[in-house]
């Protein structure tokens, strides 16, 4: 079978815009067919065999199915690193590279971090690749995200502790403690749903991305009473936010007695990280 860049490309437009359709037909020729991309860009047939055939078919029912193209492709990138998804898990976005790349600049290369909430472990393993000497430690309350977050470990060579916890019912026991906690939890408003694409909606977790309209804060507010006891003193928080509720994560913290609470801005002008100090 031969088949062209344009010919993935129209067989994409019938679900996806001209410039999703474009993007998506040069990870499908370039990355998954192994075409080259300056034949990619000329426009050139590949030559397909009986299972290359088979191969692109099946891509693009799941993408005309609205599966997102990192769980097609089986992974994601996030700060240059390949992380294993799958739908049990939250594809990384690229504000959650900021809050990680920020962490990197201003955390304590020894410190105690614990992730809460990991998903796919790209927080916690990119702070254990980036600080080796850090002790980093990551909660999940799937079973399923956690075996994705431990291969992701394994395959990038990470020191990750993991353990499956629901943060909302955990009571802290034993004398452990933590000059770091950071989480990206879920923070999308269900009445937010309206507005999202199907391949979000259809495909990624809703445990890990909803939150009823009338608490949007409900993990926030617990993992910042879970502070009290686990940071110690002078310890941070490092929270990825709703941009809609800045101002109100940051009375929330001050209201349960942190010394410092900041709100900052991701790269297109939204707040999305909260840092407090206790």
């Amino acid at each position: 079978m031969n088949v062209s860049s344009s010919d993935v490309r129209q067989m994409l437009r019938e679900c996806y815009s001209a410039p999703e359709a474009s993007a998506l037909a040069r990870i499908v020729c370039c990355e998954m067919l192994g075409q080259s991309p300056t034949d990619f860009y000329l426009g050139k047939d590949m030559i397909l065999s009986a299972n290359g055939e088979r191969e692109l078919q099946s891509i693009l029912a799941r993408l005309r199915n609205f599966e997102p193209i990192q769980y097609v492709q089986g992974f994601a990138r996030f700060l240059g690193r390949p992380f294993k998804v799958c739908p049990g898990v939250l594809v990384p976005r690229p504000e959650t590279e900021e809050l990680v790349e920020r962490m990197l600049e201003e955390v304590r290369p020894d410190a105690r971090i614990l992730d809460i909430g990991t998903g796919s472990g790209c927080i916690a393993v990119s702070l254990s690749v980036g600080l080796p000497a850090a002790q980093v430690t990551a909660w999940d309350v799937s079973e399923e995200a956690l075996s994705v977050a431990r291969a992701n470990n394994a395959a990038l060579h990470a020191s990750v502790g993991f353990g499956r916890v629901d943060v909302l019912a955990y009571s802290p026991v034993g004398p452990e403690r933590f000059d770091v906690i950071v989480s990206n939890p879920p923070y999308v408003t269900e009445s937010e749903k309206a507005g999202m694409e199907r391949n979000v909606l259809d495909w990624e977790p809703f445990s890990a991305l909803f939150v009823p309209d009338t608490d949007p804060l409900r993990f926030y507010r617990r993992i910042a009473e879970l502070g009290r006891t686990l940071l110690v003193p002078g310890g941070k928080i490092y929270f990825e936010i709703n941009r809609a509720f800045g101002p109100a994560t940051r009375a929330m913290l001050l209201g349960q007695g942190y010394a410092e609470a900041h709100i900052l801005k991701d790269i297109s002008g939204n707040d999305r990280f909260v840092i407090a100090e206790k």
